[in-house]
This record gives C-alpha cells, sequence and structure tokens, in this order.
C-alpha cells in the first residue's frame, strides 16, 4: 500500500510540473496575443513535454538533446519576442499580475476600419483606371495549392496607400491578385487559376481569374477592378455582382467579410489544446494506476518458492 501511494505522489507531481508549465505558456500566449505565434508556440510546448516524458522514463541520450533543444528554443523565442517579454517583465515588476490575463488589443483594427481602407483603395483605383484583384478571405484560410503561384509574402498592415501602390503599373506585383486576410496583407502578385465557364467577351483575365477562385474555393471573395472601363466586380461562388458602386461595395463587404484578424487573442486555442494534453495525460496517468494495481495483485497472488521448499521450511 505504501509503494502504490508513493507510486501515485511521484505520478502526481508530475502533472502537476506539466499542468503549471501549460499555465505559464498560457499566460505567454495571452500576453503575445499574435495568431501567427501560436504555431512556433505550439512547437515549444510538444519540445517541453517531450523532454519531461523522455527524463521520466530515464532515456539519457535523448533527454540531453531534448533538454539542450528547449533551452535553445526559450532563447530564441525571447529574442524573437523580446517587446512581449518586456512588458511581461514590467507587469510583474510593478505588481500588476491579473493584467497579464488580460490580452492587448490596442494594434487590433476595426473591421470596419479595414473594410474602408479597402473601399477607398478600389475607388481610387476605379476613378484612375488601374486593374486589381483583391481576395478576401471569410473564413478559414486558403490552401496555397488552389493558387497556380502564391506570390510574394508581404504580412503588412491592410492600408489604401499600400493597395494603391501594390497596383501601379510600374511595380513588379501588379499583374497578379493580393490576398487578405483579416487585417493583413498576406501576399501580392498571387496567380490565380481561370474559370472555365464561357464568360462574357467583356470580361478580362481579373475578372475569370475572380471566377476562378471562388469556383474553387467557397471561403472566399474577390473584388475587381477593371482597367479597360475602371468598373467595379465582386465575385463569390463563381458568379459576378457588378457594376458596383464604392457605397454598395462596402455594404456587401460588411455582410460578408468577416474581420479575423491576425492578432486576435490564441488563448481559445491554448485552452482547446490543454484540455487534449490534459485528458490524454489523465488517461495515461489511470492506464499507469491500473497496470501498477495489477502487478501489486498478481505478485501478492504469486506463490513463494521459498514456502515450498521443505529445506527452507527447516531453515
Amino acid at each position: 500500500m505504501q509503494s502504490l501511494l508513493i507510486f501515485i505522489l511521484d505520478n502526481l507531481r508530475f502533472l502537476i510540473d506539466i499542468g503549471l508549465v501549460l499555465a505559464l505558456t498560457y499566460v505567454m500566449l495571452v500576453i503575445i496575443g499574435e495568431r501567427r505565434t501560436l504555431w512556433m508556440v505550439r512547437g515549444f510546448i510538444v519540445l517541453m513535454l517531450a523532454a519531461a516524458v523522455s527524463q521520466r522514463l530515464e532515456l539519457k541520450l535523448l533527454s540531453f538533446v531534448l533538454n539542450n533543444l528547449v533551452i535553445g528554443a526559450a532563447v530564441a523565442m525571447a529574442f524573437i519576442l523580446q517587446s512581449e517579454f518586456r512588458r511581461f517583465l514590467e507587469q510583474l515588476g510593478r505588481g500588476e499580475i491579473f493584467q497579464l490575463f488580460q490580452p492587448s488589443r490596442r494594434n487590433l483594427p476595426r473591421s470596419d476600419s479595414v473594410i474602408d481602407e479597402i473601399v477607398d483603395a478600389v475607388k481610387e483605383l476605379s476613378q484612375n483606371r488601374i486593374g486589381a484583384l483583391l481576395i478576401l478571405e471569410t473564413s478559414i484560410p486558403i490552401d496555397e495549392r488552389d493558387f497556380s503561384v502564391p506570390g510574394v509574402k508581404l504580412n503588412a498592415e491592410v492600408s489604401k496607400e499600400l493597395l494603391q501602390t501594390i497596383f501601379q503599373t510600374t511595380t513588379l506585383l501588379h499583374d497578379g491578385a493580393v490576398l487578405i486576410r483579416g487585417s493583413r496583407i498576406i501576399a501580392a502578385g498571387v496567380i490565380l487559376p481561370l474559370s472555365e465557364r464561357t464568360a462574357s467577351r467583356q470580361l478580362g483575365t481579373r475578372h475569370r481569374a475572380a471566377m476562378g477562385i471562388t469556383e474553387r474555393v467557397e471561403n472566399c471573395i474577390c473584388v475587381v477592378v477593371s482597367e479597360e472601363t475602371g468598373s467595379i466586380s465582386l465575385a463569390e461562388r463563381g458568379a459576378l455582382n457588378r457594376p458596383l458602386t464604392s457605397s454598395k461595395l462596402k455594404e456587401l463587404l460588411e455582410a460578408r467579410f468577416s474581420e479575423s484578424g491576425d492578432r486576435e487573442p490564441v488563448a481559445p486555442d491554448l485552452r482547446s489544446l490543454a484540455r487534449q494534453i490534459s485528458g490524454k495525460a489523465l488517461s495515461l496517468f489511470s492506464r499507469l494506476f491500473r497496470q501498477k494495481k495489477m502487478g501489486d495483485s498478481e505478485s501478492s497472488l504469486r506463490p513463494n518458492p521459498k514456502s515450498k521448499d521443505p529445506k527452507n521450511q527447516s531453515d
């Protein structure tokens, strides 16, 4: 019974250790507050868990390698996210413990401001008869394999000045499309597959490309500015809504374009991840507990060979 209690306490300390690490990581993610860093932190969590398990199983060489990887990854993350860590240390030094759990939203752009930037840029491009093609994700990210060419990565805030600059005929990226995800311009110069439908002769390559990508991918809409006429169109599920005024375009974008910004809090995703890890850890602990209990019961039922030996009994 005493060995069973020691076994339970030993594994309980292991689970508490993992839980505290997850709680610390949760605080760090709330402070960072950027979705683009989520996968990096998830990888760091996997490294820490692997190092803890290898140390628990006494795999000395693997534990040595993973521990050094964890230290190197921690130093790299502290360097990459130095401004966030500085804010964390400042709040910790001022004793603002509870404010650590409040994600910073000072850089979170409002959905209507993002739409205003897009509409203003499209309006200027239309008046100057500069061709443009914008892809707006409405829910989950688009797989790059749906593009003919994924384009050049930008990851910049949406602004009318940047959009107008990209589509100037003197730039190298003006021929492709601009991919917008939430409040960020993810890429420019994206080449899209053309629609195979029979289209009007008045429609150019940009319109056919907008129809093609929205036929293939449902979770996006496309805004097109004609270079010849300056007319504005909106493509959705392979159909074109044209011509549009800037006010009508804004109305349609407000109804269809949900701003899923790059700086959304990532804490809900971490809570889901923590629930999955804790569930698996508890199931593993229960299996180890059952195996330990069965092993103790089998050892108690197994006959003692010394008791059957008459020589030993006489001794």
